[in-house]
C-alpha cells in the first residue's frame, strides 16, 4: 500500500513534468507526435508491400490451379473419347485434388485480397490525416507567432502610454521641468545682459565727445582750423545765452 502511495506521487510528478514541458512548447510536441506517426506509416507501409506479395503469390497460385483444372478437364474429355478409362479416372483423381485446392486457394486469395484493401484504406487515410495535422501545425505555428507578436505589440503600447501615471509620464514630466528650467535661466541671462547698457552708452557718447573736443583743439593750434570755426563743446551750450556788453553798456 505504501509502495502504491509512493508510484502515484511518483507517476504525478512526472505527470506534471510532463505537462509543463507540453504547455512550454505544444508545437513541438505536436510534430513529435507526427514523426513518430509516420513513422509507424512507414513501417505499416512496408509490411503492406509484404503482404501484397503473399497476396500476389496466392493469386498465381490460384491461377496455376485454374490452367491445371482446364487441362486435365480437357484430358479426361480426350481419354474417354479414345476409351481410355483408367487414364481419365486417374485424371478425375487429380482434378478433384486440383479443384479442392483450387477452391481453398480462391477462397484464402479472397480474404488476403480483403485485407489487403482494408489494410491499403486504413494506411491511404493515415497518410491523408498525416498531412492534416502537418498542415494545422503549420497553421498553429503562424497563428502563435502572430498572436505572441500581437501580445508584444499590445504590451508595448500599454508601456509607451505618456499617462502621468505612468513611468514614461513621469519622465515626461522632468524633461519639461528641465526644459523649464532652462528657459528660465536664459531668461534671467538675457535681462541681466540688458542693465547697463544705458550708462555704457552714455559712458561712450561722452568719451567721443571729449575726443572731438580735444581734436578740434589741435586742429587750431596746427592752423588747419580757425577759432570761430572750431566747434562749440557740449558745455558751453549749456551755459545758457551770451550777454551783449555793448547793448548792456
Amino acid at each position: 500500500m505504501i509502495f502504491g502511495k509512493f508510484f502515484r506521487a511518483f507517476r504525478a510528478q512526472l505527470n506534471k513534468v510532463a505537462n509543463l514541458f507540453f504547455e512550454a512548447d505544444p508545437i513541438a510536441v505536436m510534430q513529435l507526435e507526427v514523426d513518430q506517426a509516420t513513422e509507424r506509416l512507414k513501417e505499416g507501409r512496408k509490411g503492406l508491400d509484404i503482404y501484397r506479395g503473399l497476396v500476389e503469390t496466392v493469386a498465381r497460385q490460384v491461377a496455376n490451379g485454374k490452367a491445371n483444372s482446364s487441362q486435365l478437364e480437357s484430358q479426361i474429355k480426350a481419354h474417354l473419347k479414345a476409351g481410355n478409362r483408367d487414364v481419365a479416372g486417374q485424371l478425375a483423381l487429380q482434378l478433384q485434388k486440383t479443384q479442392t485446392e483450387l477452391a481453398a486457394n480462391e477462397q484464402q486469395l479472397q480474404m488476403h485480397e480483403q485485407a489487403y484493401q482494408n489494410n491499403l484504406l486504413k494506411i491511404q487515410q493515415a497518410n491523408k490525416d498525416i498531412l492534416k495535422v502537418r498542415e494545422k501545425i503549420q497553421k498553429y505555428h503562424a497563428e502563435l507567432k502572430m498572436s505572441a507578436a500581437e501580445a508584444e505589440i499590445a504590451q508595448l503600447s500599454e508601456s509607451f502610454d505618456m499617462n502621468v501615471t505612468t513611468n514614461f509620464g513621469e519622465i515626461e514630466s522632468v524633461i519639461q521641468r528641465q526644459i523649464d528650467q532652462n528657459r528660465g535661466r536664459a531668461r534671467v541671462a538675457a535681462d541681466m545682459s540688458s542693465r547697463g547698457i544705458e550708462q555704457i552708452k552714455a559712458q561712450e557718447s561722452a568719451e567721443k565727445a571729449m575726443a572731438e573736443d580735444l581734436l578740434s583743439k589741435y586742429e587750431v593750434q596746427l592752423g588747419l582750423k580757425s577759432p570761430e570755426t572750431a566747434p562749440v563743446a557740449e558745455g558751453a551750450k549749456n551755459l545758457g545765452p551770451a550777454i551783449d556788453v555793448k547793448r548792456g553798456g
